[in-house]
């Protein structure tokens, strides 16, 4: 088959890049020919889909598109604009850039099918502008959070997402809060689950040492990613509970330039009692030796889709600890049964994901503790394999047939 894939964002940088790039590397794995529509920073050199994708690249920071590529997340870890920052004209330039790149792919690749990431904007243009062909649209979660955040073309992407062929989602409750945003018919939507590289991500050969005490956190440097509390759960650990190894933490990723939390982040682990190091955003051979290095991965967000980094650590023998947000658990036991991994209680969301500051000392405590207890605890080698990217790829394509449009395109 022809698969084209949509998405407003970088094929990087992202969980929901990654999801993006692996997707389409499965696809090819299996032997179909793929395309990518993406947006991308004009200076920027694509260098994460496979060599054999076409990519349709549309281009920010241009004259045509004089802004920002467009960010799921307030906080991106490269240079972005928020969808609720959009002017009339900045969207309606956003509209005509990824229109006239869809006309092009469909003239030039004519897929036989089309698969959007994100329930958001960008997917709604594609639902009308294609015809007879399935279109399909997958959940990252930071689509329903832009929905409850604020009112951009509501009623748009609303009705486009109600016409979509198919709709995939991470798990059964984000399932439930994509019908219950979008009204959804439950008939067309489908759980994909995530995945994650089997052939990168795994213990290795013993060349890096697993460090006694070490803990590593990957992901976007933020407040909303939980960072500034796993610092502060860490200086809650004596000494006298961790013996001579002590504690040391590698935070991994990148941050928003624009934001004040990366300052915060580091004036923070400047301050912690235990060492910490800022790695910043590196190579994905770094973030492997990173997981391989630690004992301990922790992620403890306040807002997640389903994070595969969760998943990469535990393939390379981490311990892992995260915060029990909506489903997530319920997810990942589904994807792994009998998972060894460990859950926080998140603190109270005054906002989608924002959480009470009155709360945090509790959370931040129950995070050291777990924490503990990992340290404490054996490790266990334990099988991720029923989380690979060709399966992910096989259940979202099983949806999708060309030539099985219950919507074929026809507006409402």
């Amino acid at each position: 088959m022809r698969i084209l894939s949509v998405s407003a964002q970088k094929p990087d940088g992202t969980g929901s890049g990654t999801f993006l790039a692996q997707t389409v590397a499965a696809q090819v794995a299996a032997g179909h020919e793929t395309a990518v529509i993406c947006g991308v920073s004009n200076s920027d050199a694509i260098e994460s889909l496979p060599a054999q994708t076409r990519v349709f690249s549309v281009r920010f920071d241009t004259s045509e598109l004089p802004f920002h590529v467009c960010g799921m997340s307030d906080e991106m870890p490269y240079p972005a604009t928020r969808y609720c920052d959009l002017t009339p004209a900045m969207e309606a330039a956003l509209e005509r850039a990824f229109g006239a790149a869809l006309d092009r792919a469909l003239l030039e690749f004519e897929p036989d099918l089309v698969i959007c990431h994100h329930l958001y904007l960008v997917s709604s243009f594609v639902r009308e502008r294609v015809r007879g062909v399935p279109v399909g649209v997958l959940c990252h979660a930071t689509d329903l959070r832009q929905m409850a955040l604020h009112g951009l073309e509501h009623e748009r992407i609303v009705r486009a997402m109600r016409r979509m062929d198919a709709v995939f989602a991470l798990h059964e409750t984000q399932a439930a809060q994509v019908v219950k945003t979008y009204g959804v018919d439950w008939a067309r939507v489908h759980m994909m689950g995530t995945g994650y590289d089997h052939r990168i991500f795994c213990p290795g050969d013993g060349r890096v040492p697993r460090r006694p005490g070490s803990l590593a956190f990957v992901g976007k440097m933020s407040f909303k990613k939980g960072v500034e509390s796993l610092i502060a759960a860490l200086d809650l650990i004596g000494p006298e509970d961790v013996g001579l190894e002590g504690l040391s933490l590698t935070l991994v990723g990148g941050h928003d330039p624009a934001s004040s939390d990366y300052a915060r982040i580091e004036r923070r682990a400047r301050a912690c009692r235990w060492p910490v190091r800022l790695a910043g955003r590196v190579p994905e051979e770094e973030v492997v030796r990173a997981y391989r290095a630690s004992e301990v991965f922790v992620l403890p967000s306040f807002y997640e889709g389903m994070p595969l980094v969760g998943i990469e650590a535990l393939a390379c023998g981490c311990k892992v600890v995260m915060t029990d947000l909506p489903g997530l658990c319920q997810g990942m036991e589904a994807l792994l049964p009998r998972n060894p991994l460990r859950w926080v209680a998140p603190p109270t969301l005054v906002g989608v994901d924002t959480p009470d500051p009155a709360e945090l000392p509790s959370f931040e405590r129950r995070l050291a503790d777990a924490i503990l207890d990992a340290l404490r605890a054996p490790s266990e080698p334990f099988d991720t394999s029923a989380a690979s990217w060709a399966a992910v790829s096989a259940r979202i394509l099983s949806h999708l047939k060309p030539g099985s449009t219950p919507e074929s395109g026809a507006l409402r």
